[in-house]
C-alpha cells in the first residue's frame, strides 16, 4: 500500500539522521570508554607495558571526539537556526471566506482526515500543503491531533475561474494529505529534511529556496577565517545529508501523494477529470495574462488591481473565440468558487499585488500605482507605445550624423529603415535598454535585438496612427495592448512592419499607413 511505502521512505530517513547522529557519538564513546579504562586501571593502567601506547591512543581519541562534538554542535545549531522558506501567500480569515472553509471542513469530514489549519491564497495555478504554518489564531479550523496541521495554499486563478463544485473536487486529493502529516514518522522525516534545505538556503553565498518564489533578502557574502571554515563544513555535511536522503524524499513524497489520491477517489472522481481540463486552460490563460496583459503594466510601475478577474475575462473571450473551447462556455451558469470569499474585489487585489512583487520586484519608479481595468488603455497601452517610441527616436539620434537629434517622425524611421539601417539600429536599441531596462525573467525570454526593434518600431506606427489618424489604444485580454482604428481592432500590422526591419523593404508598411490615412511627415507625441 502507499502509506506503507510512504512511512518505510520516512523510516529510512530518519535512519539517515540517526546514522549522522550515532557517527558524532563515536568518538566520543571511545573516549568515555579509554579514559574510564584509565582510571580504573583496566586499560593502560600506569606502570604497564603498554601504557604509553594508550595514553598516546586516549589523546588521539579525545581530540578526535573533541573536534566532532564542535562539528556536529555546528551543524545542529545550523539546523536549528535555519528557517525553512514559505511560499509567498496571502492568508485568508475564517471571517473572510467562511463558505471556503465550511467547504473545506465538510471535504476532510469526508475524507476522515484532519483538516487544514488556515488557508492562503497563491498567484499560481496550483494547490498544496504548506508544512510550515504560520501561528495558530482562533479562526484556523479544528485542531490537529499531535500539532498544527499544515496550512492549504490554493491558486488564485482556480478560485476565480473554477465554479464551486469543480474547486471542491480538484482539492480532495490535497486535503486528504493532512493525514500523512498527522503521521509521526512522516512529519518527523520532512522536519529533518526541511531544516536540511532551509540551512543551505539560508547559508552564506546561496540564493533563496523554491527555484527562486520566495521574496528573500539578498544571500549574505561569504565569510572567511574560522566562521567561513565553519560554514563550509556545516555545509559540506548538510549535502552529504541530503544526497542520502535524496531518493527517500522523492519517493516519500510520490507515495503520500498516491495515497492521497487513492482516499479521494471517494469524493466527486468524476467531476475531478472534468475540473483537471479547468486546470490546464487556467494556467494558460493566468500565463497570457501575466506575460501579455500585466508585464506591460508593470513595466511602467502600474500594477492591474484584479488579475484574477482579468484571467476569467481572458478565459471566457478564449471559449467565445476557439471552437475546442465551446463546451466551457456552458460553466459560466454555474457558482464561481470565489463567491466562496465575503469580498472576492478586497481579496483579488492583495493577490495582484504579490503577484507584481513576487514576478516583476521593485518597480522603477520605487512604487507601485494601483490600476483598474478601465484605465488600462490610456495609462499602459498609449503610454507603453509613447515610451518605446522615445527609445527609438534616442538609438536613432546616436546614429545621427554628428549626433543632430532629428523629429520624431516615420519618414525618418522608414528612410533609415529602406537605408539598410535596421542592423544598427536594433543593435543601439538592444544596448540602449540593457542600460535601462530591468529585466523581468521570470516572465519573458531572451529577446533579441531586432525583436526589441519590429515592437518599437510597432509601437511608433501606433502612435501616429492615434495622432493622426484617430486611432485608439485598446486592450485584448489574449493579446494585450492592440490598436483600434474605426473601433476595429488591426491585426494586420505585423508583417509589413517585419518586412521593413528584416529586409528593409518598407514599401508595404507606407502603403499600410497610407490606407490607414496615417502623416508620415508629422511629429509623434512624445
Amino acid at each position: 500500500m502507499a502509506v506503507d511505502t510512504a512511512r518505510a521512505h520516512a523510516q529510512a530517513v530518519l535512519r539517515v539522521r540517526g546514522l549522522a547522529l550515532a557517527a558524532a557519538a563515536l568518538p566520543t564513546a571511545v573516549a568515555v570508554v579509554l579514559l574510564a579504562g584509565r582510571f580504573t586501571g583496566r586499560i593502560g593502567a600506569a606502570g604497564s607495558s603498554d601504557a604509553t601506547g594508550w595514553d598516546a591512543a586516549r589523546w588521539v581519541v579525545c581530540a578526535l571526539a573533541a573536534l566532532t562534538l564542535l562539528v556536529a554542535g555546528l551543524t545542529t545549531r545550523a539546523l536549528r537556526r535555519a528557517v525553512p522558506p514559505q511560499t509567498p501567500a496571502v492568508p485568508v480569515e475564517r471571517a473572510v471566506a467562511p463558505e471556503l472553509y465550511r467547504l473545506i471542513d465538510e471535504l476532510a469530514d469526508r475524507l476522515d482526515v484532519p483538516a487544514p489549519s488556515a488557508v492562503a491564497l497563491t498567484p499560481d495555478c496550483d494547490s498544496w500543503l504548506e508544512d510550515v504554518p504560520p501561528p495558530r489564531r482562533p479562526h484556523a479550523l479544528r485542531p490537529h491531533p499531535g500539532g498544527p496541521a499544515p496550512v492549504l495554499v490554493i491558486g488564485s486563478p482556480f478560485l476565480w475561474w473554477m465554479r464551486a463544485g469543480e474547486l471542491r473536487a480538484l482539492l480532495a486529493p490535497v486535503v486528504a494529505g493532512t493525514a500523512a502529516s498527522a503521521d509521526p514518522e512522516i512529519a518527523a522525516a520532512r522536519r529533518f529534511l526541511r531544516s536540511l534545505d532551509a540551512c543551505l538556503d539560508s547559508g552564506p553565498g546561496s540564493a533563496p529556496g523554491l527555484g527562486g518564489a520566495t521574496l528573500a533578502a539578498p544571500p549574505a557574502p561569504p565569510r572567511g577565517g574560522p566562521a567561513g571554515l565553519a560554514d563550509r563544513i556545516t555545509r559540506r555535511i548538510t549535502r552529504r545529508l541530503l544526497g542520502a536522503c535524496r531518493g527517500h524524499s522523492a519517493e516519500l513524497e510520490r507515495s503520500v501523494a498516491s495515497w492521497a489520491s487513492e482516499e479521494a477517489r471517494t469524493v466527486d472522481y468524476g467531476l475531478r477529470i472534468a475540473a483537471q481540463e479547468q486546470v490546464g486552460l487556467a494556467y494558460a490563460g493566468w500565463d497570457r495574462l501575466l506575460t501579455r496583459v500585466a508585464l506591460p503594466a508593470w513595466r511602467l510601475g502600474r500594477h492591474p488591481a484584479h488579475l484574477n478577474a482579468g484571467v476569467v475575462a481572458a478565459l471566457t473571450e478564449l471559449s467565445r473565440r476557439d471552437r475546442l473551447a465551446d463546451g466551457y462556455g456552458t460553466r459560466l451558469g454555474d457558482r464561481p468558487a470565489c463567491d466562496l470569499l465575503e469580498e472576492p474585489g478586497t481579496v483579488d487585489r492583495a493577490v495582484s499585488r504579490l503577484a507584481a512583487d513576487l514576478f516583476f520586484g521593485r518597480p522603477a519608479a520605487g512604487a507601485w500605482h494601483e490600476l483598474e481595468w478601465a484605465d488600462y488603455p490610456a495609462e499602459v497601452v498609449d503610454a507603453g507605445w509613447r515610451s518605446r517610441a522615445a527609445a527609438l527616436q534616442a538609438a536613432l539620434d546616436r546614429l545621427a550624423p554628428q549626433s543632430r537629434p532629428g523629429a520624431p517622425t516615420l519618414t525618418r524611421l522608414l528612410v533609415r529603415l529602406a537605408e539598410g539601417d535596421g542592423e544598427q539600429l536594433a543593435a543601439a536599441l538592444a544596448d540602449q535598454l540593457a542600460r535601462t531596462t530591468a529585466p523581468a525573467p521570470l516572465l519573458e525570454p531572451d529577446r533579441t535585438g531586432r525583436d526589441l526593434l519590429v515592437d518599437h518600431v510597432t509601437a511608433m506606427v501606433c502612435c501616429a496612427a492615434v495622432d493622426t489618424a484617430g486611432g485608439v489604444p485598446g486592450l485584448d485580454w489574449l493579446d494585450g495592448p492592440v490598436l483600434l482604428l474605426g473601433g476595429v481592432r488591426r491585426t494586420d500590422l505585423a508583417a509589413p512592419v517585419a518586412q521593413a526591419v528584416e529586409q528593409g523593404q518598407d514599401g508595404p508598411l507606407r502603403a499600410w499607413l497610407d490606407a490607414a490615412e496615417v502623416r508620415l511627415e508629422k511629429p509623434v507625441r512624445l
